[in-house]
């Protein structure tokens, strides 16, 4: 008896896919080889860039339908195709934040592809203010808490114009506030590092005002009395002492140890009022133009580098005090 064997070829099945299954002109599309067998890859991406990698991936730089061709083992019989459409990559802009509280900084970055080299202009602006900038990112502040606040880009490519936004809720936020006595009434203004809100009245900063005092300061345990400073600073209207400082109006405003040695002057102007946030080691007072405020004063001599800088411009305070966290 005779015995036939036969073997069969067993044919090669030619596959892949590819992910994401939308790219976008300039998005990375990863090829997965799915073939049964093989070892030589010929990849054709439809765009004129090839490869023979066996799981290859590649980036299309404009949007449109590529055919793709994987070739096994250089055989016309071993040919898989498919059609791969490429979405247009939409400009926009996005921030690393995604919780939003008032003056606070916040940088938005435009995320534009542009493989070409267009020419670009930006416009950035946001609601309720005349801040703008032209960059590609953009950093601001948001001041009205519990609302919706709209972040815009003005985009420019190629003479083509684009506008972009977004919006976001801005959460109110906790923080130290200084509280002012006026003719007109009582002020609380919250402080948010550099920036501030605009002075609100609150009937709540009353209680405060009321106790504030540069007459008399207690300070390591010792009571300090505006008359018995007058035998060393004769002209002296009021004070307030820390970290071994005292900042006293005198015709003026002015630092000094608190022997009364290296005094200094910070400010020329009549002081109608003053305080200290040791929370936050700052000195505010008052001249007719406003409020002011600056850092405490660090060195033996008392000089200062900071420039004061104007909280705003309230006139006619009377009294300054230094409140904790305010909502």
């Amino acid at each position: 008896m005779l015995c036939f064997a036969v073997i069969a070829c067993k044919k090669v099945e030619v596959q892949f896919t590819y992910s994401p299954e939308k790219p976008k002109a300039g998005e990375t599309v990863t090829f997965s080889n799915l073939s049964s067998s093989g070892e030589e890859w010929a990849w054709s991406f439809g765009d004129g860039a090839t490869s023979t990698l066996k799981y290859p991936s590649h980036v299309y730089k404009k949007p449109g339908t590529y055919v793709v061709t994987l070739k096994v083992d250089n055989k016309s019989s071993r040919t898989a195709t498919k059609e791969i459409t490429v979405y247009d990559t939409i400009p926009t802009f996005v921030c690393e934040d995604t919780v939003f509280y008032i003056y606070k900084d916040y940088t938005f970055n435009a995320n534009v592809y542009n493989p070409y080299n267009y020419p670009l202009e930006y416009s950035w602006f946001i609601t309720d203010s005349v801040v703008s900038d032209k960059g590609s990112s953009f950093t601001c502040y948001f001041v009205k808490p519990d609302a919706e606040a709209e972040v815009r880009l003005d985009l420019t490519m190629n003479n083509e114009a684009l506008t972009i936004r977004k919006s976001f809720f801005i959460h109110d936020l906790a923080t130290n506030s200084v509280l002012f006595r006026t003719a007109e009434g009582d002020y609380r203004q919250r402080i948010f590092g550099a920036q501030a809100e605009q002075a609100q009245i609150d009937g709540t900063a009353a209680a405060l005002l009321n106790t504030e005092t540069d007459t008399v300061q207690v300070y390591n345990g010792y009571e300090f009395r505006l008359s018995e400073l007058q035998t060393v600073f004769p002209d002296l209207q009021g004070f307030h002492i820390a970290n071994r400082k005292i900042y006293y109006r005198q015709n003026g405003l002015w630092v000094a140890n608190i022997d009364g040695t290296n005094a200094v002057q910070i400010d020329a102007s009549p002081c109608a009022a003053m305080t200290l946030d040791t929370h936050d080691n700052r000195i505010y007072w008052a001249n007719a133009q406003g409020v002011w405020y600056m850092p405490f004063v660090g060195s033996d001599n008392n000089k200062f580098v900071t420039v004061p800088t104007q909280l705003n411009t309230l006139t006619n305070v009377t009294k300054i005090a230094a409140d904790g966290e305010h909502q």
